[in-house]
This record gives structure tokens, sequence and C-alpha cells, in this order.
């Protein structure tokens, strides 16, 4: 992953200030800069976001943390 975040503030936030959320999505390393098939992915303490970098305001997948370390495992293993 990289190590650039890019913060982005929720769209269920108020422009008077309160609770406002925001989310730091990161591009995939292994994403390609010619327009390939790029994922990024935002963390929380509950949850693992991943979105097609593309199509920034399109749907995204929502993991919980023990589920993504799990695929992260199995695709490390499956690469070697």
């Amino acid at each position: 992953m990289s190590t650039k975040l890019a913060w982005f503030k929720s769209s269920y936030s108020g422009s008077e200030g309160g609770a406002c959320i925001e989310v730091a999505w990161h591009k995939s390393s292994h994403s390609s800069n010619e327009g390939g098939a790029c994922v990024e992915v935002a963390e929380t303490t509950t949850a693992v976001l991943v979105r097609d970098s593309k199509d920034k305001s399109g749907p995204h997948l929502t993991f919980n943390p023990a589920s993504w370390q799990a695929f992260l495992t199995y695709a490390a293993t499956a690469e070697a």
C-alpha cells in the first residue's frame, strides 16, 4: 500500500461543524497509473472499505478487519 493518504469528509457531515467523519483512502501499490485496475482501501477501527479508484463516488465493499486480514494472508500466500 502507498503511504500517501487522501482524506475525504463524509457526505453525512454538515457544514456547521459538529460530528464529522473523515476516511483516508490509499491506493494499492499494485495499481498502475495507466488507468488499469486500481483499488483503494480505507481502514477504520471497525471496518475496511475497498473501492474502485476510477469511480470514487461509486459503491464500495465493506469487510470486518479479521476477514480483510484473512484475505490479505491468503492473497500473499497464493502469489508465492
